[in-house]
């Protein structure tokens, strides 16, 4: 084990308590997208805690700062998000969420933690790298338009400039102790899609009389799955689906309109554009058709997310020689999104997965659920490689 290696490793066992309770203060104390101010708050003290003072706010609950090495030299980017759901938790632990109906329920405690983690390590090991680390603690991962898009708009990607951008997240599939990377396309584009079918309501026995909106929604709602089944290239993986649909109040009246949202996901930017004016084309053709009509709201989201080939090979190779190759596994290709796309069609980068499963203690919830939850060894491991990765890279 080089000398480096040895290093992060103590540090990351030595920091470990402290950031275990870093961790358990902001899962306790969650907030939701945009409104992270105590969040925000409580990020800048412990940098201040840490020694680090030239802290910057950007988009208002956005915390940003850089750690110069011992020479000048290129500029990494490292990334956390620090937001919570809209979800009541459901897990019985003294650490449990303390503002009803809100939870860090994908594990944006965990990486806040961490990369408060990774900025104390580096803070101590200065002397071991050239260049920059820039660090980005950003709001708003999980509301569109996503804390990304527009801290690039207020331009964290500039003064300095980063040359590489590094991302972690908590992957409930994998066991606690080993990480995951996939190189290329690995997460989906995403649009939200928003129905609204109109026609006119009345008495139920007399459907002849008037246009009835569910029997119109009924047949988008089929025929938008030939979208995907007939009209996409097999080998671009798509996906629409339909979570919500709401029409009428009692079971013998027509209602005059219904309202269906769905979502679209793929990964080719110009299929993801045929194929959301497709669903416009064919709601309104369909609902004029059957003598109604259909308003198509798309709220356009997150791009696909893509892993620079090169600079991810270099980070796998870096996370065997820090964990050992056993514990570095390949990912597939995942459907959901992610707000770090958009750093990824700016700047290289390379967003990996961080275990946090734990069988025998019961820790096997997904994310987006009230009873996700880590097991918190997953904290050595994470802040520890992303240190090694940031080092890895400034000095190569």
């Amino acid at each position: 084990m080089s000398d480096l290696i040895q290093k992060i490793k103590s540090l990351s066992e030595a920091h470990f308590e402290e950031i275990l309770e870093v961790r358990r203060h902001i899962h306790a104390n969650p907030e939701l997208s945009f409104q992270e101010f105590n969040t925000a708050n409580f990020i800048e003290s412990k940098l201040k805690e840490f020694g680090i003072n030239d802290i910057q706010r950007i988009a208002e609950t956005g915390v940003t700062f850089c750690l110069e090495g011992k020479e000048k030299g290129k500029t990494i980017a490292l990334r956390a998000d620090i937001d919570a759901l809209p979800i009541n938790e459901a897990n019985n632990v003294p650490y449990r969420s303390k503002n009803e109906g809100i939870m860090h329920a994908c594990g944006h405690d965990v990486h806040t933690s961490n990369l408060l983690g990774v900025a104390k390590i580096l803070s101590q090991l200065t002397d071991q790298f050239n260049g920059t680390v820039k660090f980005i603690f950003q709001p708003g991962e999980e509301k569109s338009p996503g804390g990304a898009s527009i801290l690039i708009k207020e331009g964290i990607l500039k003064n300095p400039e980063p040359e590489k951008i590094l991302g972690q997240h908590v992957m409930p599939l994998i066991p606690e102790g080993k990480v995951g990377f996939r190189k290329g396309k690995y997460m989906a584009s995403a649009d939200e899609v928003y129905l609204t079918i109109k026609g006119k309501g009345g008495h139920a026995a007399m459907p002849e009389s008037f246009v009835d909106p569910i029997a119109i929604a009924s047949q988008i709602i089929v025929s938008l799955q030939q979208i995907v089944s007939r009209m996409a290239n097999p080998k671009i993986p798509s996906v629409l689906s339909f979570g919500k649909i709401a029409g009428g109040n009692v079971n013998n009246v027509i209602p005059d309109e219904v309202k269906i949202d769905g979502t679209f996901r793929t990964f080719n930017e110009d299929w993801r554009k045929q194929a959301l004016q497709k669903i416009k084309d064919i709601s309104s053709a369909i609902a004029t058709s059957m003598g109604g009509s259909c308003d198509v709201h798309i709220a356009s989201g997150y791009p696909f997310l893509v892993n620079d080939e090169d600079y991810t090979q270099k980070n796998i190779e870096a996370a065997k020689t820090y964990m050992g190759e056993e514990n570095v596994v390949e990912l597939d290709l995942w459907m959901a999104a992610e707000d770090f796309a958009f750093y990824t069609h700016e700047v290289p980068g390379c967003f990996y997965r961080l275990g946090t499963r734990n069988e025998t203690e019961g820790i096997t919830s997904g994310v987006h659920t009230p009873t996700f939850n880590i097991d918190e060894n997953a904290l050595k491991t994470g802040m520890g490689l992303m240190a090694y990765l940031a080092i890895n890279e400034l000095n190569s």
